[in-house]
C-alpha cells in the first residue's frame, strides 16, 4: 500500500531467453544469443519484450548456427531494423515458463535473495548467477563489503529457500581466505 490507500502492484518478474547479437541477410532476420536451455527454445515461451515490455516480438527461428539462431521477429523488415535491435536483451515473463526439476533453478528466482551462514549471520544478497564453464557460482555482496563468490553446490550452498526468500552458505575454507592471511598450522 502506497500513499493514500493506492495499492501498487509489484512488476511480474521476467526472465531474459536471449540477447540480439547482430542482423542477418537484408530481409530483416537477426541472430540470437540464446539463454535457454535448448537454442530453439528462444521462441518457445511465445512474445518477447524488451526489459521495460515497451516493445513486444513473436519470434520465428529460421535457423541455427555456431552458438546462435537465425529469427525473424514480427515488425522487423529490413536489415537496418534489424542491426537497430543489436545488444537489446529479450525476455519472456517468468510464469510462461515451465516450473524447474527439483534441485533446479532459474538465476532470476536466485537472485535477490538473502545469504546467510546457518547460524543465522547474514552474508547480504545474491547479486548474480555466474558460470563461465567450470561451474556455476554465487555472487554474493554484503552493504559496504567485498563481493563474496561461492560455488552453486550442495555442499556450499545447502539450503535454497525460496518461498523465505533466502539460502544458507557454507563456503569453503579457500573462499574465506583473505590474501596475506597465512593459515594456522
Amino acid at each position: 500500500m502506497t500513499g493514500a490507500g493506492i495499492h501498487v502492484a509489484a512488476p511480474e518478474p521476467k526472465i531474459c531467453v536471449g540477447v540480439v547479437v547482430g542482423a542477418q541477410g537484408i530481409k530483416g532476420a537477426v541472430r540470437i544469443k540464446p539463454f535457454t536451455e535448448t537454442p530453439e527454445a528462444v521462441a518457445a515461451y511465445g512474445p518477447v519484450t524488451d526489459e521495460a515490455g515497451a516493445r513486444r516480438f513473436e519470434v520465428k527461428i529460421v535457423g541455427q548456427a555456431r552458438g546462435v539462431v537465425t529469427a525473424q521477429l514480427s515488425g522487423v523488415m529490413d536489415r537496418n531494423a534489424a542491426e537497430a535491435l543489436k545488444g537489446l536483451r529479450l525476455y519472456v515473463p517468468r510464469a510462461a515458463l515451465p516450473e524447474p526439476e527439483q534441485e533446479e533453478f532459474y538465476h532470476a528466482d536466485l537472485i535477490g535473495l538473502s545469504a546467510e551462514r546457518a547460524d543465522g549471520t547474514s552474508l547480504g544478497r545474491v547479486a548474480a548467477v555466474l558460470d563461465h564453464g567450470a561451474g556455476t557460482y554465487l555472487e554474493i555482496v554484503a552493504e559496504g563489503g567485498r563481493p563474496l563468490i561461492v560455488p552453486f553446490t550442495r555442499a556450499a550452498v545447502p539450503v535454497v529457500d525460496l518461498a523465505a526468500g533466502r539460502l544458507v552458505i557454507e563456503p569453503p575454507a579457500e573462499v574465506g581466505a583473505r590474501p596475506g592471511e597465512e593459515e594456522e598450522g
